[in-house]
Parts: structure tokens; sequence; C-alpha cells
């Protein structure tokens, strides 16, 4: 061999070598599995050891594999923002979003976790319940799945979606019904499941079907990078629609749907609220075991194609617990449609085995917010610039164990808040919409010291002056921050 011949094979055979580090390094990125639910109550969890009657095994195994955080929040007690906090990483009053309604992510000026997973060639998947704003089902809207950055797609775009029913029929015969009857109420939402842009009817329990989905996504996927969203609709109102076998295994009479015909919407949504429902909480705990066997079940998946260990686990629920529908918030004060505490702070644990600490418990102040940043330094990509959130990892590896965020900000126009340190400061100006969800509300101004009152019991506003003025500056120096795009 000569001395060019030598060299040639010597530079094939290091470009081999670089190219092979180089597979080996990305093949080192993880696979990434966002689980929402829905209005999962901060006791709800077994681990946490609260509520006797809990029973979650998948959760608290996922919990001793990763971190629990105790301290998380939703960037609103409702879901439709709170769901675009987490997807952007962005305040959802950046969207000019504060309540139910608006335009959900209408602007491409902030990237989707799927959009930047994308970019990195992830197969991306969304399965379950979307929900951003009044233009979810428009195929053509960048709130529809596939239009931000999901090459795959199944589940329902709407607030609330029937457990059992889902073919067209059923919703065209219901909505005919309720237009004939003239009384007001919400639509249980019966119609087909969407798979990709093409709603197909379909028979089965919401929580399994979405199980079974992402479990085929997993097996399809399972030899490349993968970006899966589930977001089960459980544990959210109607949680009276269960599987007929447990309502005989747990010997429960169960509840009607509403029927327009013979019927007023409010006076039957209102007895199947709490306390006017003596198996409400039997109902829910129902959805719960469900939603715990499914993630059970997909965690299962990655074990059994020994990609677990590589699959960064995030598990969040997308409010607080709604109490109306017995979930339990304790020692929390409030629920869902309020920002006390019982509203906003959510379940969290994140999971990495390959290289995050395992079994751990925090009480750093973090946020859904952190979700889009953290998955961002878990694969080795710049985060976005225009993003309130920030990167967990150094917590996560033990690195650092002092991020936090230094203050949080919530506003529903009629409601706001401040978390900075041990303080909260919340007023509210107006309880319309939680007299009609039947969840207490108090008005006024209120200054609680979290660390002494977890249950916000005792308001310190006239005692601590001076800190009620510096957290009613940091929220409006904030709020005129805020660049509505």
């Amino acid at each position: 061999m000569n001395r060019r011949e030598f060299l040639k094979t010597l530079g094939t055979g290091i470009a081999g070598l670089s190219l092979a580090g180089s597979c080996a390094s990305n093949r080192r990125k993880p696979n990434v599995l966002l689980i929402i639910t829905d209005d999962q109550g901060y006791a709800d969890l077994g681990c946490l050891g609260v509520a006797s009657d809990v029973q979650t095994p998948n959760m608290d195994q996922l919990a001793a594999a990763g971190t629990r955080f105790t301290q998380a929040y939703a960037t609103s007690p409702i879901c439709s923002p709170s769901r675009m906090g987490i997807m952007t990483g962005t305040y959802h009053e950046r969207f000019g979003t504060y309540w139910y309604g608006g335009d959900g992510i209408h602007h491409s000026h902030y990237k989707t976790i799927a959009e930047l997973l994308k970019a990195e060639d992830y197969a991306t998947g969304y399965i379950g319940k979307v929900h951003y704003g009044t233009q979810d089902k428009d195929v053509d809207n960048r709130n529809f799945p596939n239009n931000h950055g999901f090459d795959y797609f199944y589940g329902f775009t709407s607030p609330r979606k029937h457990y059992l029913n889902h073919r067209a029929e059923l919703e065209n015969d219901f909505q005919k019904i309720k237009s004939e009857h003239k009384r007001w109420g919400q639509s249980l939402r019966q119609e087909p499941m969407w798979e990709n842009k093409v709603q197909k009817d379909t028979e089965g329990f919401s929580t399994q079907l979405f199980t079974q989905k992402a479990c085929a996504f997993i097996e399809k996927h399972k030899d490349e990078h993968f970006f899966l969203q589930l977001s089960y609709n459980a544990v959210h109102n109607f949680t009276h629609q269960l599987p007929p076998e447990y309502l005989r295994e747990k010997k429960l009479k169960g509840y009607h749907d509403w029927d327009p015909a013979v019927e007023d919407y409010y006076e039957w949504y209102e007895k199947g609220r709490y306390p006017n429902n003596p198996e409400g909480r039997e109902h829910y705990l129902g959805q719960l075991k469900y939603m715990d066997q499914g993630i059970g079940k997909v965690i299962d998946q990655l074990k059994k194609y020994k990609i677990f260990k590589n699959t960064l686990v995030i598990m969040i629920s997308d409010n607080g617990g709604s109490t109306p529908i017995y979930a339990n918030n304790s020692p929390l004060r409030g629920s869902k449609y309020t920002l006390y505490e019982g509203g906003i702070r959510v379940p969290l644990i994140i999971s990495w085995p390959r290289k995050f600490l395992k079994g751990v418990v925090r009480d750093n102040i973090v946020s859904g917010l952190d979700i889009l940043p953290t998955i961002c330094g878990t694969v080795n990509i710049e985060k976005p610039n225009n993003i309130d959130g920030m990167d967990l990892s150094d917590l996560l590896t033990g690195k650092d164990l002092h991020v936090q965020h230094d203050v949080l900000f919530w506003d529903t126009l009629s409601q706001t808040a401040v978390r900075k340190g041990k303080w909260k400061f919340r007023s509210a100006m107006n309880k319309e919409s939680q007299d009609y969800e039947m969840v207490e509300l108090e008005l006024g101004e209120f200054l609680y010291d979290l660390e002494r009152d977890i249950s916000e019991e005792k308001n310190l506003a006239e005692k601590y002056p001076a800190v009620v003025d510096e957290l009613k500056k940091l929220f409006k120096k904030w709020k005129n921050s805020i660049n509505i795009v």
C-alpha cells in the first residue's frame, strides 16, 4: 500500500469512527413522554400519603424513578390557558388569553415542544385531549396538533368529551334535541375521535383508547427518537361515565347523562356535583384508577422495548383538582377555577432514569412553564429566548439544588396572584364563574405566608402592607411587560 492509499484508508477509518461516535451520541438523546392529567387533585397521588382512599401504584412507581415536586404550579386554574403555557413555555397572557375562549396558540412566534423536537428529527405524536381556544376543531388552524409540530394525532378537540360515546350519530341526535328544547347546557361532545385530520366513529372507553394508541405509537417508533404527548381527559367532569364493570364491581347505581328533552341542565349539573352526589368520590376514584392503569401500561411498553431508562417522562396535571367532582386537594384550600393553592398547585413528576436522580422529593417553586426548557436541556438543543420557563435539568441531576422561580404570576382578569418566596398575594374581584361551578371564593385582597399557612386561612395583608405593596408592584411591572402577539 503506497502512502496515498494509506492516508485515504486512515481518513476513511477516522471518519467512520467519528460518524459512529456521532450516532452513539445521538442515540443517547432521550425519548420524551409528556403525560397530562386533567383536574387531578393535589392529594390524589398515593405516594403523597394524604388521601387514604387513593391508590395510584403506577404513578407512585414513576415518582420512585424520578423527582416529585411539592410546589409545582399551573399557569392557570383552568385547562386551556395552562395547556398553552405547557406547550410553549410562555405565559398564556402573551397570547391574550386569560380565561376560557381566545385564539389559543395562534402565533408561530412561540415555538411548541413538538416543533422544537421535530426539527431534531424526533417522531412526534399527540394522543388525547386538545384544548387551547375557540378554534381547536379547525383542521387548518395552528391549534390543531398536526399544525404545530405533531406527525400523528388521535383524540378530541374540545373542553370536555364523553368518556364512552364517540359516534357522529349520537352527537347529532343530542344537538338536535338540545336545539329543539332551547335549554342551555354544555354539550357532552359525543362526536367521533380524530385520527389526524379525519374523524372516525369509535367504540370504547376514552382512557383505554388513549392508552392503546400510546402503546402503538411507542411500538412503531421504538427504534427512533420520539416525543409523545399523552393527554388523558381523566379525571375531568363527567366522571360518572365509567365502564359498566366498574359500577358493578363497586355496587354503584351510577348517574345518568343530561337529557335536554326531560330536565333542566343546571339542575342535572348540580345534582352530579359535591355535595349532592353520594357516589361522586367513587366515580372520581374510578376514573383515577383507569388512568393509573393506563400510565402503567405505557411505562411497561417502554420497558418491554428496553427504552424506559432513556425516556424522559413528565407527568403533570393541567390545573388544580376540581372539588365539585370530588377531587381532594388537601391540605390546600380551594379548587379549580380559583387562584387558591388548590386551584393552581399541581402534581408534577419528572423521571429520566439514565441521568436524573431517583426517589427524590423537592419543594422548589417550579411551573408548567418549565417543561419546554427542561426538555430542551435534556435533548441538548437551544431553548427559545422568548419564553418564561426555566430549565430544571441541574436540579434534577442534583448539580444545583437552588433552581426555582423567584416570582410567579397569575391573572384571570377577575382574579390575580403573585408568589414570591414564602409570600403569596391573591386578589379576587368577581366570583360569578365560581358560584356557577359551586366552588368557594372569598373576594378582596389577601396575603398569605405559605410556609406557615399552606391552607391560606390567615390573611396577613393588614399586618404586612409593605409586602403587599411590593408584590402588587411586581405584578404591575409584569403585566406591563406582556406583549400580546
